[in-house]
């Protein structure tokens, strides 16, 4: 055989070997024979109720995760911590929480990655103070006592709301409480101000109880959350990483179409007027977005702060553990 002739075989050898994996590659993403066949995905939540709760019924991530071979398991927490934790410990895969775990958890070097943003954080936090008060700012607050949950984002937005406003802790009372204690002490006067999230913000404002002395928005301390996903997972089934975020837009859209059905179902779970769900739904609704550049750069300036008032022992780059293909491939392709 010439040469000439050799070299085009062994180009059409290769052409062929080329097509034939691009056609298998296909067919496994299509029936679900490739590498999620058999995954169990651990998707974690924060309660039974709200938007999961409606896609749960409706087993729609286990509709779609089927197609691929893949199965859902659901683990419910209450709070975000847990949730790094089980995470540390590949007990769970996927969790939407608030900022102030997900720093704690990088810089206690466990290993995840920011895969979008489901809250914008300008008014799910706020400081909130009895409706007769006569407070217009932080300052006016001197002497008193506030009411926060150490570990919350509340937390971490009464102390930087304080030093954005030239204030520190021991211009005022600190009172830790969970969020149970203090609506009682709220109420009786007991503390003069509470901060805290949704739904204490609207409940306490809607029913008259209290009203809102400064948010995220007006501070210019933003609270926001995401969703994470462990490495080691994503870096195996970013698929599946790409397919929760499909099925959570899925669930959004629903959402938005059927929004008094979604209020009423809402209200009813957590006994408390529709009104009341109204009123988060008015202050902050869920998203999922690609993290920007300047809610990465807010993320870091929390970072550096708790980091300078010894919440965490480890500075950290939040930059590092920001990764947006997943959803930037999530709103390119969107379910049907």
């Amino acid at each position: 055989m010439k040469k000439s002739h050799l070299v085009l075989v062994m180009v059409l050898a290769l052409s062929l070997l080329t097509m034939a994996c691009a056609t298998k590659s296909s067919n496994e993403n299509a029936s679900g024979s490739g590498k999620s066949q058999n995954v169990t995905v651990k998707i974690g939540i924060q309660g039974s109720g709200g938007l999961f709760g409606k896609a749960r019924e409706e087993k729609w991530f286990e509709q779609e995760f089927e197609k691929t071979g893949a199965k859902v398991e659901w683990i419910e927490f209450q709070s975000g911590p847990p949730m790094t934790e089980a995470i540390a410990s590949n007990k769970l895969d996927i969790a939407s929480l608030g900022n102030m775990p997900i720093i704690a958890a990088q810089a206690a070097n466990i290993p995840f990655k920011i895969v979008s943003q489901v809250l914008d954080g300008k008014n799910n936090v706020a400081i909130i103070v009895p409706a007769g008060s006569t407070a217009k700012s932080l300052s006016d607050l001197k002497g008193k006592k506030i009411a926060v949950t150490k570990g919350s984002n509340a937390y971490n937005f009464l102390y930087r709301g304080l030093e954005k406003s030239g204030l520190t802790d021991k211009d005022f009372e600190i009172i830790q409480l969970q969020p149970d204690e203090t609506q009682s002490a709220f109420e009786t006067g007991s503390v003069d101000a509470w901060a805290t999230w949704d739904p204490y913000i609207t409940l306490n404002t809607l029913t008259g109880k209290g009203k809102v002395l400064s948010d995220g928005e007006q501070l210019g301390v933003l609270s926001p959350s995401f969703t994470i996903a462990g490495s080691d997972f994503a870096e195996e089934h970013p698929e599946l990483v790409t397919l929760y975020l499909k099925v959570v837009n899925k669930a959004l859209k629903w959402e938005s179409e059927h929004e008094t059905e979604a209020i009423d179902r809402y209200a009813a779970e957590r006994n408390v007027p529709a009104s009341v769900i109204s009123g988060t739904f008015e202050r902050s609704r869920m998203i999922n977005t690609p993290v920007n550049e300047d809610i990465v750069d807010e993320m870091q300036q929390t970072a550096d702060f708790q980091y300078k008032v010894k919440n965490i022992r480890n500075q950290v780059v939040i930059k590092t553990i920001t990764d947006n293909q997943y959803i930037d491939a999530a709103l390119k392709d969107p379910l049907k």
